[in-house]
């Protein structure tokens, strides 16, 4: 109940002052604070670590989405550590937090990370809760394991994929905020590789070395924010996780927008457009 009245305040204040950034970074804290109780009181061993990662990771928790987590173990787990572990993801799907977990050793990590979504994953790693010294040594080994070079080819062969099957009439008509050509997912790429390349995570600071020009850190900006502002407003009217701007919820989400219709278009094709 808790959580559900804190997640209501979260929507009430994003419906009030209609920023996603705020919103999301919000709902970030708001599950770390959560995630905290729960920790410490089923009483969860000093030498393990609980990390965000992937959208939680980096702050960026839409209204709908999964919480992903990694539980960081120092060693292979025995029989009492795996049933705390198990007490602790049925807790936190009994209070409402939609989890999505994965449970590896540093060894682990390391051999999952040879597939280019985990290793992007571990890239934005976030310590909420436990063993700091084992989070940093995470941190510390995927470093010395990264390849710039052969992150940005596997990012830029995953994005050209990803593009073939998001880009056909149904998908132009009903796009996916998130995975659609020129979605979120597309500038997440960006700073993702630039992340990896040690260039920044920001659009400003992608202009500070001249990657792209501050104009175009505006524009680009801009436009990442109304994804955002879309994607989160989705959720919310939908009451689930849904990317796509399916055709029900595309009049309703134009008006939230205080978009208005013209003599020859529907406000929901302005919209679009």
């Amino acid at each position: 109940e808790s959580l559900q009245h804190d997640r209501l305040a979260l929507e009430q204040d994003f419906l009030q002052h209609c920023s996603a950034a705020r919103l999301l970074k919000a709902h970030s804290r708001l599950i770390d604070q959560y995630l905290h109780r729960v920790w410490q009181q089923l009483a969860m061993p000093s030498n393990i670590s609980l990390v965000a990662v992937g959208g939680y990771g980096r702050n960026e928790l839409y209204p709908k989405s999964d919480i992903d987590l990694l539980i960081l173990l120092d060693a292979e787990p025995d029989a009492v550590l795996q049933q705390k572990l198990h007490n602790l993801i049925s807790l936190l799907w009994d209070i409402g937090m939609e989890v999505g977990h994965s449970i590896r050793t540093l060894a682990q990590c390391l051999t999952e990370s040879a597939d280019i979504t985990v290793q992007t994953n571990l890239l934005e790693a976030r310590l909420v809760c436990g063993n700091k010294k084992l989070f940093d040594e995470l941190q510390h080994t995927m470093q010395q394991h990264l390849d710039p070079c052969k992150f940005f080819l596997a990012k830029q062969h995953e994005q050209q994929q990803r593009h073939a099957r998001f880009f056909d009439a149904d998908f132009n008509l009903e796009p996916n905020l998130k995975e659609s050509p020129g979605g979120l997912r597309d500038l997440q790429t960006i700073t993702w590789i630039s992340r990896a390349a040690g260039l920044g995570t920001r659009w400003s600071e992608l202009a500070q070395v001249g990657l792209i020009s501050p104009i175009e850190a505006r524009q680009i900006a801009r436009h990442d924010a109304l994804l955002q502002t879309l994607r989160t407003r989705l959720h919310y009217l939908a009451k689930r996780r849904e990317d796509r701007l399916i055709f029900e919820f595309q009049t309703p989400l134009a008006e939230q927008m205080n978009i208005t219709a013209s003599d020859n278009r529907r406000a929901s094709e302005h919209l679009m457009q």
